[in-house]
């Protein structure tokens, strides 16, 4: 599966990185420490999973709390148990010396296990997705920004390609509709 990614969106990703790369160089690495700062939040999903815990706490947000932390979990299980270990798509900057360069160029960030799908956005995707389903959809759909700049900044440090971040969007936006309704279910069970 690996091999079919890189191949057959080689021009695609390729493009994307050019992109990511000459906006470094023209902006002399201005979004690096935004990005380094993302990183930081979404390992682990930590951040996510703090804000889960923290909307547990209040009856008012207990339902989106149960569901940002389904999300992550389902999230987790998709993506870090099964898909990487079956697409096992090596890093990007591992793969090829001109993204080797790139990496380099931005501070050579390290991450561990393989690249497709991205957890980082998987776990951003599916927090958000819970809390835009479970609150106030004038508001709530800001938090799709905050994936966007997720899925930019893994492109940016080169630690994976485009398609590993729509793989990311895509199972955060199945995980956390599925958790969403999970929660609906386990609610009107309790009640």
């Amino acid at each position: 599966m690996a091999e079919w990614l890189n191949t057959s969106f080689a021009g695609l990703d390729g493009a994307v990185f050019n992109f990511t790369h000459n906006l470094a160089v023209k902006a002399s690495g201005f979004f690096t420490p935004l990005s380094l700062i993302l990183a930081f939040l979404g390992k682990g999903g930590i951040a996510f999973l703090i804000l889960g815990a923290i909307l547990l706490l209040f009856s008012k947000t207990r339902k989106t709390g149960l569901a940002v932390l389904l999300a992550i979990g389902i999230g987790a299980l998709f993506t870090n148990v099964i898909i990487k270990n079956a697409v096992a798509r090596e890093r990007p900057y591992l793969a090829s010396d001109l993204y080797r360069e790139f990496w380099e160029f931005v501070g050579g960030h390290l991450e561990s296990e393989y690249s497709f799908p991205s957890g980082h956005v998987t776990v951003t995707m599916t927090s958000m997705t819970a809390l835009f389903l479970s609150l106030n959809k004038k508001w709530s759909w800001t938090g799709f920004l905050l994936v966007l700049l997720m899925a930019f900044s893994r492109i940016y440090l080169t630690v994976h390609y485009f398609t590993d971040v729509i793989g990311g969007i895509i199972v955060g936006g199945v995980a956390g509709t599925i958790a969403f309704f999970l929660c609906k279910l386990i609610f009107k069970r309790v009640e």
